[in-house]
């Protein structure tokens, strides 16, 4: 893990500069520059292709860039070059990723499935000699009521439905206490009434952790869009409020119009 020294404290928690990563001659991110804010919520928006899958693994050290850095801003002050961590390491230091579609223990109860996941890389092996602490019970409920599964504690994972299960997967990571959460498509395949109570989860957890947001669900977007990145080809086309690029020609064009010829 590469530490370098900064000159003084930066509001941002994530700043990416100048990120090259191309697959087979295919340039996936192409000069890619994006800053985050602590406590920020930021929704990514692109078609498809854009670069956006291959933007998470490069924040989480799934593939490294060809050039280019990414730095993660501690609160000491230091910081942290992404780029030369292992992803194991990553998750460490308190970056936590939601994949689109929801890995949770099916076979084991809400409750457990938390349990499992507050100290990152429990296994259910090591879990058999583990002895709960009050704390760590606490910590549980208070993620139990914000994700709004408290009343189905004792129940297996596999039997919640998608958006419990979407819900469920946020909470995990919210027991790890991540400074940055990146979470993938949280709205797909959710009924009107799911994808709402999502949107009120994610904006319950501003301010508290920094999070981007992947998200194709324009209505989705609207409801929790504080500032939207759009990326195209690899590299940031716009960024702004969510009016604001939602009324730009360019926008309309690479995405948003594509968008409505293909429903």
């Amino acid at each position: 893990m590469i530490r370098v020294p900064t000159e003084k404290h930066t509001p941002l928690v994530l700043s990416v500069e100048g990120v090259t990563k191309s697959f087979d001659g295919f340039k996936a991110i192409n000069d890619l520059n994006f800053y985050l804010k602590g406590g920020e919520l930021r929704t990514v928006i692109g078609p498809n292709g854009a670069g956006k899958s291959t933007f998470m693994d490069l924040i989480t050290a799934r593939t490294k860039p060809d050039q280019g850095k990414i730095l993660y801003h501690l609160d000491s002050g230091e910081d942290v070059d992404l780029t030369r961590v292992r992803e194991h390491d990553v998750s460490q230091l308190g970056i936590g990723r939601k994949f689109q579609n929801p890995t949770v223990y099916r076979s084991h109860t809400v409750y457990d499935n938390l349990k499992l996941s507050l100290s990152g890389e429990r296994s259910v092996l090591s879990s058999l000699f583990y002895k709960e602490s009050a704390t760590d019970r606490d910590k549980i409920h208070d993620v139990l009521d914000t994700i709004r599964l408290a009343d189905y504690e004792d129940c297996l994972a596999g039997s919640l439905s998608h958006g419990q299960k979407q819900w469920l997967e946020i909470g995990m990571l919210l027991a790890q206490d991540p400074k940055i959460m990146l979470v993938d498509e949280p709205a797909a395949g959710m009924s009107d009434e799911e994808t709402e109570r999502t949107g009120e989860l994610l904006l319950s957890l501003e301010g508290k952790h920094s999070l981007i947001v992947i998200e194709h669900d324009m209505e989705f977007v609207r409801q929790i869009a504080r500032r939207v990145t759009v990326l195209h080809q690899g590299h940031v086309l716009k960024e702004g409020a969510f009016e604001f690029v939602k009324s730009d020609p360019e926008v309309v064009e690479v995405y948003l119009g594509r968008q409505t010829r293909n429903h």
